[in-house]
């Protein structure tokens, strides 16, 4: 923790612990915290008209004029891009009081605002607009551009007058970028497996690899089993799941014994760019190593189904994705990866993330892949993201069509099985790969598009003169949750809970996506 020193509006010079967040800030979790000064305090409360809604409570004793409260933003407030702020304000007496917000520690001189409200109760959407702003400790008034890295909150600055006050939702009307969510959403269904027909897997999607990688010794990483094409190993149930089994039993192929077999598929479809959702259940038993996973189609690899047309490279130079495996972490903690040139023994490319009772439980397991990062998610939920900033063969050959794989292998790196294994199945209930292919993302038209409020709660408006035929908002899923077919420049989301949406706005042929915060 870094200690960090600001000049304030008495030039009283003094040191501060920084904590980081960014705006929005709406004290829902911790990192919403302000550090207080000269003896006032702050602490989390709850909205006295919302018991649900959680607030910052900010308190003076009135020892010291300037009393205040800070907090150091790890995204810094650009009022190039915004110039206004709004809070939401709460006092409990009648009186008269000044909210004074103050930016600092920026590539422009500090400068403030100050606001005055009065009457018991909520004031919301107080507003702080800085085309009219202070430079601090004068009174020179200034249109204020640049970036700041520290919000400052003063009530009743320069009077020494206790009193208790809560705000809520510090806003600069601006979304925020969070370098861990989906930076593209795909859209458009372009191939799936909904395993609807009972009997054998469907030879149109997928084909059974089953020649061993290594003559004479079988698959590499030390695996145990054989791969087949036998209805005892992949299947289609009456439930509409696919089984891929893995089982114990002594079997013979291309002249090798193995103690156990399995299934390996791989897609017969193979693109570039887009997302994978998977809900699948994994196999137990110690040993077990079940994965989604993706290579490139220009793999060298005898046997693949790809293999005679485009096979033109060895592994890993190919590009591999993987999506989930799990058996070679802690029970229940499954992995993403990414093996390339520059990384793949040891890869340090990669996270896990831990499921409930993944034997037993369905989950979805994702990749977004855009031409920029490959976004890892269990249930909607991001958990890894790769995102080289210097993209080179090396690091990132993921700019050419993959395929998909599904498989469970046993023992090698997942370890020692477990000796009363007999049999255990991934049960897989779809497969879907979306696209944006229906639509072209029109960046031009984009930029004549505003969204607001962005974060919304109830009511989102579309500022553009050009006519909406249609409006989409997904989830962070990708699932498809409001659909308006007609003109239209508003779209309801009192209903919705918080979180990331997208909006897909279309006009003609051309189509935009804006993200929507949801509070």
């Amino acid at each position: 923790m870094k200690i960090n020193y600001t000049l304030l509006i008495l030039g009283l010079s003094f040191g501060y612990l920084s904590f980081s967040q960014q705006i929005p800030l709406d004290f829902s979790d911790n990192s919403d915290s302000f550090i207080p000064f000269f003896n006032s305090d702050f602490s989390f409360s709850t909205d006295p008209e919302d018991v649900n809604n959680d607030v910052g409570q900010f308190f003076n004793d009135g020892s010291n004029p300037w009393q205040g409260f800070y907090i150091e933003l790890n995204e810094p407030i650009d009022l190039n891009e915004q110039q206004e702020i709004t809070l939401s304000f709460y006092q409990f007496d009648p009186n008269t009081h000044t909210i004074l917000v103050k930016l600092e520690d920026g590539t422009g001189v500090p400068v403030e605002v100050i606001q005055t409200t009065s009457n018991a109760g909520w004031k919301t959407d107080v507003s702080f607009n800085f085309i009219n702003a202070r430079v601090s400790g004068t009174n020179s008034v200034i249109n204020a551009t640049g970036s700041y890295n520290t919000l400052v909150i003063f009530i009743d600055g320069g009077a020494e007058v206790p009193g208790t006050y809560l705000i809520d939702d510090i806003n600069n009307g601006v979304a925020t970028t969070n370098p861990n969510e989906i930076d593209i959403i795909y859209t458009d269904l372009v191939w799936a497996d909904e395993f609807d027909t009972p009997g054998v897997v469907d030879s149109n999607n997928w084909f059974h690899q089953t020649q061993v990688i290594i003559p004479g010794v079988g698959w590499a990483n030390g695996e145990a089993q054989h791969y087949t094409n036998r209805t005892d190993n992949s299947f289609v149930d009456t439930d509409g799941f696919l089984n891929i089994v893995a089982k114990k039993e002594i079997y013979t192929d291309q002249n090798l014994e193995k103690d156990y077999t399995s299934a390996r598929l791989n897609s017969k479809f193979a693109f570039t760019y887009g997302r994978v959702d998977v809900r699948a259940k994994l196999p137990s038993g110690n040993g077990t190593w079940p994965a989604i996973w993706m290579l490139g189609k220009n793999i060298n690899e005898n046997g693949g189904f790809w293999d005679n047309s485009f096979g033109t490279v060895n592994w890993p130079a190919c590009g591999e994705i993987d999506i989930m495996e799990h058996g070679i972490y802690a029970l229940n903690e499954i992995g993403a990866a990414l093996h390339t040139t520059c990384c793949n023994s040891g890869n340090p490319n990669k996270g896990t993330v831990f499921a409930s009772d993944v034997a037993n439980n369905f989950h979805i397991y994702s990749v977004n892949w855009s031409p920029d990062q490959m976004t890892f998610l269990l249930d909607g939920e991001v958990f890894y993201v790769y995102n080289p900033s210097n993209k080179t063969d090396a690091n990132w050959p993921f700019y050419t069509d993959q395929y998909l794989l599904l498989n469970v292998a046993m023992g090698g790196v997942s370890g020692e099985i477990d000796s009363n294994f007999v049999e255990s199945s991934l049960v897989i209930d779809y497969v879907k790969v979306y696209q944006n292919t229906g639509l072209s993302i029109d960046e031009a038209f984009a930029d004549t598009i505003g969204v607001y409020p962005n974060p919304a709660t109830d009511m989102i408006s579309i500022n553009t003169n050009e006519d909406i035929e249609r409006l989409e908002l997904y989830n962070s899923l990708g699932q498809l949750i409001t659909n308006k077919n007609y003109e239209t420049k508003q779209l309801d989301v009192a209903g919705l809970k918080a979180g990331v949406y997208f909006l897909k706005i279309v006009s003609g042929s051309r189509s935009a996506i804006k993200k929507i915060i949801i509070n």
